[in-house]
């Protein structure tokens, strides 16, 4: 009986371990509002990790004054780096597939998020972005510093309302 109880003490404890590992992120206080799955090392559960807008705000942040073919002049984005979510969940792929809220998706080479200063806008000009107004979460490439951005691929992959990032 006391060997019995000894073993499922041990396996609760390698129980306790094996999820503390893969609960390595935060959990979300408010609503998600960008789920990321797929090959990751660091997660908040269940394989993926889920973020609210307060863990989105904690990473390390840019900001970002472009043109947009979508918007009207010039426009403050403000948001965590795209490769500061990507170093977060510990990112290992090639390839993302973001989606947005109507399921549009694009695929984007993971290292563009490495290679230019793409942030996950969460604000522009100051106000937190509406989903009527492309939010929550908006895909902005560093248009203005780089006329090699304008393009229709780099367009396509600046995905607004994201909700899902898939790495693979």
């Amino acid at each position: 009986m006391l060997f019995a109880k000894s073993v499922i003490m041990a396996l609760g404890l390698l129980l306790g371990c094996a999820s503390a590992a893969a609960d390595e992120l935060p959990r979300p206080t408010g609503p998600v509002i960008l789920t990321v799955e797929g090959r990751l090392a660091n997660t908040n559960g269940d394989g993926v990790a889920r973020f609210d807008r307060e863990m989105l705000e904690r990473l390390p942040g840019h900001r970002t004054s472009t043109d947009t073919p979508w918007t009207d002049g010039i426009i403050e984005f403000e948001g965590p780096l795209g490769r500061a979510l990507l170093d977060a969940v510990g990112a290992s792929g090639d390839t993302l597939i973001v989606t947005a809220l109507n399921d549009y998706s694009a695929e984007v080479p993971l290292d563009d998020f490495y290679k230019y200063d793409v942030i996950l806008a969460l604000k522009m000009d100051g106000d937190y972005i509406r989903i009527r107004d492309r939010g929550p979460i908006f895909i902005v490439y560093p248009f203005a510093d780089d006329p090699a951005l304008q393009t229709e691929v780099i367009h396509n992959r600046s995905v607004w309302q994201l909700k899902s990032i898939r790495i693979q």
